[in-house]
């Protein structure tokens, strides 16, 4: 039986207790997390902190061995289809093909997320208009910019309309330019439709401009939740507290630095994790 978490089902997720372990190696250790309907909720975290891990448990590709994972009151672990008609989701690695064009692509998404056949057409151009790329449709993926396929890839998750999307790095290796295009577009989607958003990055002027709140991870727990600005304060009363000289206020960068200490050599992801991580920001830079 599910223990009663006191969390509303109307939250888009709610993490107990969920624990992930590759071997002797537990990823994610007991962790308790909620993302309220509506915000921009992000997860940050030195590499190997258990990010990916609880964001592939959210989107049903791993298993959920212990703990619970709801999202929009659905089970993760026993509820697996209906948890994934709710996600639109954008990993690190490239999931569009470049031998097809914009509208292909976004095409053939909606026929994998089940959309029905009389509303695809529909569908498809409402996609790729919500991301700017209506007069780009019909070019073959591989004379986009970095930028642009990095547009078209929020496309394809939107194209199923869900209630939840889930970025992971959405603007690896794209210039500043081309990261304030993709965050413009998920805010007018986001404000236009309600959605809730959960993003990934090691960005923390990211993160501080638009998300609404954060939760630090690290050795595969939460060290640290709450908006922006509260953990920024968080930090400057400590080191007041610890009579610190007074500074330049501390940023979320310096809070990352705080939480995450100086144990990153370990905590640093395997080789197939970096090999991935820079294969994707090449192609897309």
């Amino acid at each position: 039986m599910t223990r009663d978490t006191g969390r509303s089902p109307a939250d888009a997720v709610a993490c107990t207790g969920l624990v992930h372990a590759f071997g002797a190696t537990r990823a994610v250790d007991g962790l308790d997390l909620t993302v309220r309907q509506g915000e921009v909720f992000g997860l940050l975290g030195p590499n190997g902190a258990g990010k990916t891990t609880v964001i592939r448990c959210l989107t049903t590709l791993l298993p959920v061995p212990a703990g619970t994972v709801r999202v929009f009151g659905h089970d993760a672990a026993r509820e697996r289809m209906a948890v994934r008609r709710l996600l639109g989701y954008v990993p690190q690695q490239l999931s569009a093909d470049a031998g097809l064009t914009g509208r292909e692509n976004v095409a053939l998404f909606a026929r994998v997320f089940d959309v029905p056949r009389r509303e695809r057409a529909e569908r498809v151009a409402q996609a790729l208009a919500a991301v700017g790329l209506t007069d780009a449709a019909d070019r073959l993926a591989a004379t986009c910019s970095g930028g642009m396929v990095r547009r078209l890839e929020l496309a394809q998750a939107l194209v199923s309309a869900p209630r939840l999307l889930i970025l992971d790095e959405p603007t690896i290796g794209l210039d500043p330019i081309a990261r304030t295009g993709v965050w413009d577009h998920i805010e007018a989607v986001r404000a236009a439709t309600g959605m809730t958003v959960l993003v990934t990055t090691h960005s923390m002027d990211e993160a501080d401009q638009y998300c609404d709140r954060v939760a630090l991870m690290h050795r595969g727990r939460i060290r640290a939740l709450g908006t922006p600005a509260e953990l920024r304060e968080g930090l400057g009363a400590r080191r007041r507290a610890a009579g610190a000289a007074a500074d330049t206020p501390p940023t979320l960068e310096d809070v990352f630095r705080d939480v995450a200490g100086s144990g990153l050599d370990d905590e640093a992801g395997d080789f197939r994790d970096v090999r991935s991580t820079r294969r994707t920001a090449r192609r897309v830079g």
